[in-house]
């Protein structure tokens, strides 16, 4: 990677890299955050941190080193938001379940303000639309803010 744009090698988290996307013209789009990934029980999951440069990115990776380490409660907490967010009344405890294994982690984004988003896919196909997911947002103090459905 060249010097305007350095990777960040973290120890937890592994190589961060500004995102790009090469076009169909063969020119490259140089996208407003760095992503990697991480396995966590041997799944990929995407990571994307918002900022442009090293300073920027830095003052999130303890933020996002804690949310990989919570990740097995933090996937619960967002299925259920999603689940109760979404229903006319209290969710049954079978909803909760079924959504528990049916929507699946594929994204960690950290926004500069401290929100921390975490995007879910849709594994049956039978929540979301094709195209669409939910994705929960957890505020600076890791408790849910809003539930969004995005495409």
């Amino acid at each position: 990677m060249s010097d305007e744009h350095p990777t960040i090698d973290d120890p937890t988290l592994g190589s961060l890299t500004r995102a790009t996307t090469e076009l169909t013209d063969g020119s490259v789009l140089t996208h407003e955050w760095y992503g990697g990934t991480v396995v966590v029980d041997g799944t990929d999951v995407e990571l994307m941190l918002e900022g442009t440069s090293p300073d920027e990115i830095t003052p999130l990776l303890p933020r996002v080193r804690e949310t990989i380490a919570d990740l097995a409660s933090l996937r619960r907490i967002a299925s259920d938001a999603v689940v109760t967010n979404f229903s006319n009344g209290e969710p049954e405890p079978h909803e909760l379940d079924d959504a528990a294994s049916d929507l699946t982690l594929e994204t960690v984004e950290a926004a500069s303000d401290g929100t921390i988003v975490l995007h879910l896919t849709d594994d049956c196909g039978e929540h979301f639309p094709e195209g669409y997911w939910p994705a929960v947002h957890l505020g600076p103090d890791g408790d849910v803010d809003q539930v969004t459905v995005e495409s």
